[in-house]
């Protein structure tokens, strides 16, 4: 498998055609010695001369400093590659279905236990260091727990859901959005009634400064922050749900869709109503697709909980591109080194 590499400045590259002129200089100086060896020293001497030239030993430290030069000058070039390396993700929000839909047992014992228990399971994968929002939705949005590193907070808020009527998914994702970026004014009221405002603009609310116009980024740019979305995908109130993923595209965050229930779906009662709630995978995907993440199946509790435990490893590592020329000055510096003391060991010089 190779991995690809890029260059910010490849002409730097042609400094590599150092490399075989430096291997010359070095058999010449080689055969040089050996005609002032042939010259001055006696027959026995020389024997001995020529046959500690020939040991490969000899070689060695030349070779290695050699390489290291060679790393120095690929460094220069400043290298990137598609490595993986640690999430810079600091935040991740967790948004919540606790609408009446999720009362359904097509996942045991329900829908909202079995993502209470999930949740709560993938809270216990991440890393101490990542900071977790928690925003609840049903009718309406709301942040439940806002982003902390306490994850007993961040329990406690789970096991406090109460289900309600309706599902506003795109409030959701709206409101994740406004606790991700406060000092952007993102407002989930005038997304819903209208305001006269243009959508996408940045709010400041001081006087002092002026109101700059919101500028998109790439779909999944933003590395700083993600959206766990958990819910059964039928939006019934609320700001679009393609809205707002467009929305959180245009800032560079993902969102992460999981799906609980199955397709086929049940029909449920409550106090005197009741209504086919079937999963809506079709939207969650397209969300998921739209801000560049992946969208997840939970057709089970145990498929639940096997879904966050594999979130959680992709929000604490990642593959990116990345400029390895430190890396590569490292390599340089190893390889310099090892060959000096090489040198010392065996010929009590260096080089």
């Amino acid at each position: 498998m190779t991995i690809p590499v890029t260059f910010m400045w490849p002409q730097f590259l042609w400094l590599m055609l150092a490399l075989p002129l430096l291997v010359g200089v070095y058999l010449w100086l080689l055969r040089r010695k050996k005609k002032l060896t042939l010259r001055y020293a006696s027959l026995s001497i020389v024997k001995e001369a020529l046959g500690t030239s020939m040991s490969l030993r000899r070689h060695v430290p030349p070779a290695l400093f050699l390489l290291a030069i060679a790393a120095m000058l690929f460094a220069a070039s400043r290298p990137f590659a598609v490595i993986t390396l640690p999430s810079t993700q600091e935040t991740i929000i967790l948004a919540m279905d606790v609408s009446g839909s999720m009362r359904a047992t097509d996942v045991k014992p329900n829908r909202l236990v079995a993502s209470q228990s999930a949740a709560k399971a993938f809270l216990a994968e991440l890393p101490r260091t990542v900071k977790v929002g928690i925003v609840a939705f049903a009718g309406s949005a709301q942040v439940v727990q806002p982003p902390t590193l306490s994850r007993e907070d961040l329990v406690a808020a789970i096991d406090k859901f109460q289900m309600q009527r309706a599902t506003a998914i795109g409030s959701a994702i709206v409101v994740s959005l406004a606790e991700l970026f406060p000092d952007e004014g993102i407002d989930l009221s005038a997304l819903t009634y209208g305001s006269g405002r243009p959508r996408g603009v940045a709010i400041d609310q001081s006087p002092k400064k002026e109101k700059k116009e919101f500028k998109p980024v790439a779909p999944g740019s933003y590395g700083s922050a993600a959206i766990i979305l958990l819910t059964d995908g039928q939006r019934t109130t609320g700001v679009d749900t393609m809205e707002a993923a467009k929305m959180a595209a245009d800032r560079g965050v993902r969102i992460y869709t999981v799906g609980v229930g199955t397709v086929e779906g049940e029909t449920i009662g409550f106090e005197g109503w009741s209504m086919r709630v079937r999963l809506d995978e079709a939207t969650l995907k397209q969300v998921a697709l739209t801000t560049q993440a992946e969208y997840f199946y939970a057709g089970t509790a145990e498929s639940l909980k096997h879904i966050y435990e594999k979130l959680s490893s992709r929000l604490t590592v990642e593959k990116k591109e990345t400029e390895i020329s430190g890396l590569l000055a490292l390599l340089a510096a190893v390889l310099a080194i090892t060959s000096a003391t090489l040198s010392l060991l065996w010929f009590n010089r260096i080089l």
